[in-house]
């Protein structure tokens, strides 16, 4: 009998969340066949619903990640100044790795794991994540902010400056010494300084040449 749309995306959350809670049961990945044997369905239902182990796990990295993807698009909406905007972007998502971290840090461990050796599967959130934050460095660009640089190029200095603040690894070998105070002072200081104009009185320190 064939699933509709409807019911099947409700099983693939249902089941998304059920392995989340094996892992935490079990300290570890759960196998393909382990997912299909406890969700209660037929094999042949079972993969009604999922291609195969990717695809499962594709429904899995939507369910633990569709926080940090509404907190993202929340704050895209707001009216925020785009300083302000791009702390949020990165203020929100962090807390929420934070508080996931505190509340079982082992769990949370598990699943940055599954992360790490998926992830090919979760690149395209990062993906997402990254065209959003273009977003974001396009409105401060026209309010004068980033001057003589390109999106893309602004996009790598940001990344590589708040990386502690998103990769979700940080949380566990940094913990308490990451705060949202640190980050607004990182955020401040990209607005402040983040440009290529020479003489420019944002321009900071003089500039360091690669060695050779």
């Amino acid at each position: 009998m064939a699933l509709s749309q409807q019911t099947r995306q409700s099983e693939r959350e249902r089941i998304a969340l059920l392995v989340l809670d094996l892992v935490k049961e079990r300290g570890a990945e759960i196998p393909h066949a382990v997912a299909v044997s406890e969700s209660g369905l037929s094999r042949p239902r079972f993969d009604q619903i999922f291609d195969d182990y990717d695809d499962l796990f594709d429904a899995i990295a939507q369910v633990w990640l569709k926080p940090h993807m509404t907190a993202m698009e929340e704050v895209l909406a707001t009216d925020l100044p785009p300083n302000r905007k791009m702390y949020e972007f990165f203020r929100r998502r962090f807390e929420i790795s934070r508080e996931r971290f505190r509340t079982d840090p082992e769990f949370f461990t598990n699943v940055c794991e599954m992360g790490a050796a998926n992830f090919e599967r979760v690149r395209s959130y990062v993906d997402l994540a990254d065209h959003y934050q273009c977003e974001i460095i396009a409105e401060a660009q026209a309010d004068g902010y980033f001057a003589g640089l390109g999106i893309d190029e602004t996009l790598s200095l940001i990344n590589q400056m708040v990386a502690n603040y998103t990769m979700p690894d940080a949380v566990i070998y940094l913990g308490e010494k990451l705060s949202e105070e640190k980050l607004a002072r990182i955020i401040d200081t990209i607005f402040t300084g983040l440009c290529d104009e020479a003489g420019s009185e944002a321009a900071g320190v003089n500039k360091l040449r690669i060695a050779t």
